[in-house]
């Protein structure tokens, strides 16, 4: 029976014309197809017994043919700070994770969109796994959904915002997640703006430049951590393949096509960029490309090889950028005593 349905196709591949020639090849009315439609995007319907304005025998048929093949949350944890992280188990069993992320004015939903990742980047605990394959635009929304409902339980509050940083290389996944973004702002879907929503990525100026020409509305975040090429190739090999002159180019590109600053995310290190030489070649970057720049604590993964910097060093890195006219704000991270800091989502669940 479960080799049965790991064979129907997921309903959710499908587009609404689709969907439409299926109810005219079983002999039902074609408007048939903008309910299933609502409850499969809107409603976030699990299976199609809860889709009560159609009839049992159409149920019982569209249960013949198709699968939803939703996520399941496997395992919730909580941490003293309010943040929450999902452990998500995937209709094939295999598992990413995805975190809530609660302050005074915001719900922000931090969601996969890779089960591994292959960038290899040595401070991040997502890279010591394999990649196992991407997700699939729906696994994606689930993933927001399963956030919204949790921040109305928990908080009695809206989700607010989104940040595709959680585990694996959105922009190695492209056509999945600009077709998961399409179902999160459509009207027919969560309807939320773009606006408020950010992609990071660590910088692949290719597919900047491709974001850019597909004239996305969404915001752009660019895991950077040097200005220096010496320093960033050590700590993201992808910089040896695209330096950073290359990646600012594609920055600039996508400026003058979006007229939107990039955010840079930028981890300090002890002992790796956390001196002044560091410090003053990111404001000279930041002066290249149109941009304002997230200051991150860092989040230990056990290994030993990177450890936080003294916060003097973060106030250094604030006083110079501040000093060129950058904008800078320094984030604390959220959810350390569960694994849920950026940088950390490993399965270790």
């Amino acid at each position: 029976m479960k080799q049965e349905e790991e064979n129907k196709k997921d309903i959710r591949q499908l587009t609404l014309a689709e969907i439409k020639d299926f109810f005219l090849s079983i002999g039902e009315k074609p408007f048939r197809a903008q309910q299933v439609y609502e409850w499969l995007w809107k409603k976030s319907a699990k299976d199609f017994d809860q889709m009560t304005n159609l009839s049992l025998r159409t149920r019982e048929l569209m249960k013949e043919k198709f699968a939803i093949n939703h996520i399941r949350v496997d395992d919730m944890q909580r941490s003293t700070d309010g943040t929450i992280k999902n452990a998500v188990k995937l209709h094939d069993g295999l598992v990413v994770e995805s975190v809530l992320i609660p302050t005074e004015k915001r719900i922000t939903a931090c969601i996969s969109s890779q089960v591994g990742c292959s960038l290899n980047c040595h401070f991040c605990a997502t890279a010591q796994l394999k990649r196992m394959r991407n997700l699939n635009a729906d696994e994606i929304y689930d993933q927001v959904v399963a956030i919204k409902e949790e921040g109305e339980l928990y908080f009695n509050r809206p989700l607010t915002n989104i940040v595709y940083m959680g585990m694996g290389e959105p922009l190695l996944n492209y056509k999945e997640v600009l077709k998961s973004i399409e179902k999160i702002t459509s009207p027919t879907g969560l309807g939320m703006s773009p606006k408020r929503i950010t992609v990071s990525t660590v910088g692949i100026p290719k597919m900047i430049r491709q974001l850019a020409d597909d004239e996305v509305k969404f915001n752009l975040a660019v895991s950077l951590h040097s200005a220096i090429d010496e320093t960033r190739s050590k700590v993201m090999p992808i910089n040896e393949k695209s330096d950073l002159k290359e990646l600012a180019d594609s920055l600039q590109y996508w400026h003058q096509k979006t007229q939107r600053k990039v955010t840079f995310e930028y981890v300090v290190w002890k002992d790796i960029n956390d001196d002044e030489q560091h410090a003053r070649a990111l404001a000279k970057y930041c002066g290249k490309v149109a941009s304002k720049v997230n200051l991150i604590e860092y989040n230990p993964i056990d290994d030993g090889l990177f450890q936080q910097a003294d916060p003097t060093s973060l106030d250094m890195y604030e006083r110079i950028l501040n000093e060129k006219g950058i904008i800078v704000n320094v984030r604390r991270s959220r959810g350390k005593d569960i694994d849920a800091a950026c940088g950390q989502l490993a399965n270790k669940s």
